[in-house]
């Protein structure tokens, strides 16, 4: 397990987790995840293992069609930082564009196909 840390584009979102080494990356073409195009850490942390630092007031939700996957990013800045998965829930992503130190454009990444969910 190695420790990642990680924040928005302004520092208001910080967060931490302890997991896999990242050999690779996620993205999935469900309609919010294609327009934002980010990319996602492949593995899902459990809860137990991420640490998110915000203000409540700076810590924004985004919930859409079914509701089960809550999607977190900053009110400051925007920028998208984590989300609870849809398929298992207490698990989590991170955009890997925010993890110190992880050059998203080197990994290769395999497709989620969230555009075609019941």
């Amino acid at each position: 397990m190695q420790q990642y840390h990680g924040s928005c584009h302004c520092g208001s979102v910080r967060f931490s987790y302890s997991g896999e080494a990242i050999a690779r990356g996620l993205r999935c073409n469900c309609s919010l995840c294609s327009r934002k195009g980010a990319m996602m850490s492949a593995e899902m942390i459990p809860d137990v293992n991420l640490k998110v630092e915000a203000d409540a007031a700076v810590l924004g939700l985004y919930q859409f069609g079914a509701e089960t996957a809550r999607h977190y990013f900053c009110r400051n800045c925007g920028i998208y930082t984590h989300h609870e998965t849809a398929r298992k829930a207490g698990h989590y992503r991170v955009n890997l564009g925010c993890v110190e130190g992880v050059d998203c454009f080197s990994l290769e990444a395999d497709l989620f196909d969230g555009a075609h969910l019941l």
